[in-house]
């Protein structure tokens, strides 16, 4: 398959600030792309997982993970993952479940930070679903939505193979989530749109994830 290598190199000044802005604010014509948009395109499921998903242990297997020519997608809560980098935010005492590492790394070798840096977590692999036999791929883009927002990211960890639904520190502060690894997250409505081959670079790189992630959301709603 062909890997849409968008790579967004070191920035400064006012050229960092216009890849982090909304599409219309750094000057493009089309304009940001939104909830309503991104949800049209996924409120019909044609279901790639060989079965559902549950969000946590307790609950009942109700997330099938669907897809697109262009994308794979879900419904789901959102947990918060605070595993990578040791940060004031996320360690052994905030988080009891925290783990020094991430599924990948950052451009240095090292674990993300799951406190800067915008990421979902994919189940690992399993019975259900292999997320890399539907193009998926560390460092891939991804389009999250949330009560009419929409943040970008990027695909850093992977969880239990069974359960669904998780997103890094930052993503879920992007989100308007309640962040805190041990009482935040939300228990429903968050859409993840995961954009096939795709790849951000460098992956810890928020602004290179907002540049990517903004373009291929357009081009999955029809724009140019």
């Amino acid at each position: 398959m062909r890997t849409r290598m968008l790579v967004l190199s070191a920035l400064s000044g006012a050229a960092l600030l216009a890849s982090t802005l909304p599409a219309a604010a750094a000057g493009r014509e089309d304009g940001p792309v939104t909830a309503a948009e991104l949800l049209a395109e996924v409120k019909n499921c044609t279901r790639v997982s060989q079965g559902k998903y549950r969000t946590d242990r307790t609950t009942a297997a109700t997330v099938p993970v669907c897809g697109t020519g262009e994308a794979v997608f879900w419904e789901a809560d959102m947990d918060i993952d605070c595993d990578g980098r040791v940060t004031t935010v996320c360690n052994t005492g905030t988080d009891p479940s925290f783990q020094p590492r991430t599924a990948f790394q950052g451009s240095d070798g090292k674990p993300l930070d799951s406190a800067r840096v915008p990421f979902v977590v994919v189940p690992g692999a399993g019975p259900l679903w292999n997320f890399a036999t539907s193009g998926i791929k560390g460092g891939g883009a991804a389009a999250v939505v949330h009560d009419g927002k929409v943040r970008y990211a990027v695909v850093g960890d992977t969880g239990p193979s069974g359960i669904i639904g998780e997103g890094s520190y930052a993503l879920a502060q992007a989100l308007g989530i309640d962040p805190d690894p041990r009482t935040g997250g939300t228990a429903s409505g968050v859409t993840y749109i995961l954009f096939k081959d795709s790849k951000v670079s460098p992956i810890e790189s928020p602004a290179a994830a907002v540049s990517a992630g903004e373009a291929l959301a357009r081009e999955f709603v029809g724009g140019t």
